[in-house]
């Protein structure tokens, strides 16, 4: 029977809605998805890995990977560049296997560009007063780069419309169980099972 792909299951929203936490949760449920690692020139946080939250790259090596082609996506945000290495992120769904980006709307957009079978899902903060508490919750950015990042946000939450779905995460563990439920959902679509089926009733 003909094997199924991977999904492509692409987690965007405003910076400071929650999405690494909300992914980090995903993963310790649901270790059949794989997490698509991204590849950034911002300083690592406190307690950030590189090669397990991203891949922390000079603004030269960036650029060589951007030059190479050897990116999926990539988008200079607030100053600092973000994107997806590709190869990976082919091999793992030709292999049958789900795989998680956690990127910024910019880089989102172009993948749906590259990848429109993708499922796109907007994290959505229960409110804007809320996401600005996160964000100033971090205690890692200044007054002029907060506000930098809500209008932002403002513009990116008109981005919506562009999605699959919308997701709203006013409690990361509700998050979750709604994004597992759309990857189930989403696998048994008609148009992802028609060829693999086929071979059922096909007769030599």
């Amino acid at each position: 029977m003909k094997k199924e792909k991977g999904l492509l299951i692409v987690l965007s929203g405003p910076a400071g809605v929650g999405k690494g936490t909300v992914c980090g949760a995903l993963r310790k449920e649901e270790t059949d998805i794989q997490y698509s690692v991204s590849a950034t020139t911002r300083q690592p946080r406190e307690g950030e890995v590189n090669g397990v939250n991203y891949f922390f790259k000079s603004r030269d090596q960036f650029e060589e990977m951007i030059k190479n082609d050897q990116l999926l996506e990539w988008a200079e945000y607030v100053g600092n560049y973000y994107g997806t290495p590709v190869d990976y992120v082919r091999q793992t769904l030709d292999n049958g296997q789900d795989i998680i980006l956690e990127i910024e709307v910019q880089g989102a957009l172009k993948v749906r560009e590259k990848f429109p079978e993708g499922v796109f899902i907007f994290l959505m903060p229960p409110s804007l007063a809320e996401l600005r508490a996160r964000i100033v919750g971090r205690g890692t950015e200044t007054e002029e780069v907060i506000n930098k990042r809500m209008t932002v946000a403002r513009e990116e939450i008109d981005m919506m419309k562009k999605y699959d779905y919308v997701v709203e995460n006013d409690q990361v563990d509700l998050a979750v169980d709604r994004i597992k439920s759309i990857v189930v959902a989403e696998h048994c679509k008609r148009e992802r099972l028609i060829e693999k089926y086929k071979e059922l009733v096909e007769v030599d």
